[in-house]
């Protein structure tokens, strides 16, 4: 089973326990995946600014999604899991305390995720 469809489950099972962390952690991690497929901007088709040049139907504002590797979905988990924890380690002032410690319980569960996915 794939590292991202694993994460898709998660989602509502760290929902129905109520589990903050792993809620955020998660919807977070699965939105930089969806914005690591997007396509550039630069690579999407110039369209005409007239009216009459403009495509019509349905669809057409619909453009082509890469396709992340299994490889690249680890990366990506494993950036987002690194970047809470440098957040945390940052959160030294006083008063940061709770948010410190809720960045390290959802990199907690991201890095979770990705040694179950290296087990399988």
């Amino acid at each position: 089973m794939s590292l991202r469809l694993r994460m898709r489950q998660a989602l509502p099972e760290a929902m129905r326990a109520r589990d903050k962390a792993a809620v955020s952690a998660l919807r977070s991690t699965l939105a930089a995946l969806d914005n690591a497929e997007a396509v550039p901007v630069d690579e999407v088709e110039p369209r005409g600014s007239a009216l009459e040049q403009s495509p019509v139907g349905v669809g057409v504002t619909e453009a082509a999604r890469r396709e992340l590797s299994e490889h690249r979905v680890v990366d990506v988990v494993r950036a987002e899991a690194a970047e809470r924890l440098e957040a945390a380690a940052q959160l030294t002032a006083p008063g940061h305390a709770d948010r410190a410690t809720r960045l390290r319980a959802e990199a907690d569960v991201l890095l979770r995720l990705l040694d179950e996915a290296a087990t399988a």
